[in-house]
């Protein structure tokens, strides 16, 4: 059945129906589309735009479709044209002509508008849910590695040294803000278009707050020409979860730097690594490399939203339809993405040593060296000069600077005692950085304290607005 067929006598053609046809994809919207009928309907019983009868026979037919499709009874497949169709023409099958009165008082153009945000507020609450706890594991991680020593790196050379849970806390900074965007994008998607019609409203007496708060939204949209046309809520969820696997990409990249023979800081398990067909000594890390890859899938399913919705005017353009697959694959990969790396972090193997043995190499306390000096009395332009001829000097004579003589300290410097070599040793460069968001102990616990804290306030949030909902 036609939602549209009135204004027609010939018959669309089979390639042109077949290329117009989005059940393939957007069937995935049922529960959502059904959600929004049942509301639309039991509002116009409610409002007498209907009679009750016939609301209540709509709803049930619907109650049932949805039973009968998540039973696999009903299979979402066959010739009509979009979900929308094939559930009101299944609904005119099973309770007759109270059928056709569900469509008072709305287009597809809001129908459709609705299902979106209502799905997308439900894929942004899965996949928060999925962030916690990857952050959760994150934390677990860095309670245990408060005191592992490990290299700095910027421009991937060494830098200073740090402690592995002073890294690990930079991605739960990321992790968080990619929460908080998720849940932004989620303020702004939460606004109710039904009863915007095709562009301009309808003119039957529909009670709109009834339907914001039946389908639980905190507001109704303000224009009806922006309800029907707006994608923003799309574009910035995608541009969301494109910043969210940006970090998981950098992360990714670094355990496989990491996991390389020539670092030899982690090893990843088994169960997230494979080999090669060829060469039976490699253990390759093909699901953090995946990840990676996946990163670039979902910056096009991006580009693809912003490109398409740049030309259109006002309101709703077939263009649209082509919104819901880059959406849905997003979500799809980014949902896959984060259930893999959490697998995959916390069953990895942190060869400390090797991170500590690394971390005293390449005069990452070259640094405090010149702070040493500056609190010597020695302006820092000139302790900078004076600890990179020093540098130069250990490196032709093969040694790191703890390793140099007084003498040959004094010679470069007059400035230099035997307390120098106490304020360069790795523990004391770590200890002395005990500013906030550093990473000393005291820093590095306050950070935790802090991230438990956040998680907590996430997950009593969370757990209120469940509590409320039922």
């Amino acid at each position: 059945m036609k939602l549209w067929g009135g204004r027609f006598t010939g018959q669309t053609d089979a390639s042109a129906h077949a290329f117009h046809s989005s059940l393939p994809f957007d069937k995935r919207l049922f529960k959502e589309d059904i959600t929004g009928s049942m509301a639309h309907a039991n509002m116009l019983g409610r409002q007498g735009i209907i009679s009750e009868a016939h609301a209540e026979l709509i709803i049930k037919g619907l109650s049932e479709i949805a039973n009968d499709i998540d039973s696999g009874q009903l299979p979402l497949e066959g010739d009509a044209e979009d979900i929308h169709s094939f559930i009101e023409t299944e609904l005119f099958a099973r309770i007759g002509e109270a059928a056709k009165h569900l469509h008072t008082g709305r287009s597809r153009n809001d129908q459709v508008a609705l299902d979106m945000r209502i799905y997308v507020k439900r894929a942004i609450d899965d996949l928060s849910s999925r962030i916690l706890v990857l952050l959760e594991t994150l934390l677990d991680l860095t309670k245990e590695h408060r005191g592992t020593i490990i290299p700095g790196f910027t421009h991937l050379q060494k830098a200073q040294p740090t402690v592995l849970a002073h890294h690990l806390l930079a991605y739960v900074s990321m992790l968080k803000r990619d929460l908080q965007r998720l849940g932004d994008c989620r303020a702004r998607t939460d606004s109710m278009p039904l009863g915007s019609g095709a562009l301009a409203g309808t003119t039957f007496p529909i009670d709109r707050e009834f339907l914001r708060t039946e389908l639980d939204f905190s507001e109704i949209s303000a224009n009806s020409l922006d309800a029907v046309s707006d994608r923003d809520f799309c574009i910035e969820f995608v541009s969301s979860l494109s910043i969210l696997m940006m970090h998981l990409s950098r992360f990714c990249e670094e355990l496989i730097l990491w996991s390389t023979d020539s670092f030899g800081f982690i090893e990843i398990s088994d169960a997230f690594a494979t080999g090669s067909s060829m060469m039976p000594q490699k253990k390759n890390p093909d699901m953090a490399e995946l990840i990676r890859g996946k990163t670039g899938r979902v910056y096009g399913s991006l580009m693809g939203l912003l490109t398409l919705m740049k030309g259109l005017p006002l309101s709703y353009n077939k263009d649209m339809q082509e919104d819901k697959e880059a959406v849905f694959d997003a979500a799809d990969t980014v949902s896959q993405c984060l259930l893999i790396f959490n697998g995959m972090l916390s069953s990895i193997h942190f060869n400390t040593q090797a991170m500590y043995q690394s971390a005293l190499k390449g005069y990452t306390n070259a640094t405090d060296a010149a702070d040493w000096l500056v609190k010597k009395g020695l302006p820092f332009r000139e302790a900078h000069e004076v600890t990179g001829k020093l540098v130069q000097y250990g490196i032709g004579q093969g040694k790191a600077l703890e390793e140099l003589s007084i003498d040959e300290l004094k010679s470069i410097c007059p400035l230099f005692d035997p307390g120098f070599f106490k304020a360069i040793s790795i523990e004391q460069c770590i200890e002395a950085r005990s500013v906030p968001g550093g990473p000393s102990k005291e820093a590095i616990n306050q950070a935790i304290e802090g991230a438990e804290a956040y998680i907590a306030h996430i997950r009593n949030n969370s757990k209120n607005a469940e509590e409320e909902g039922c």
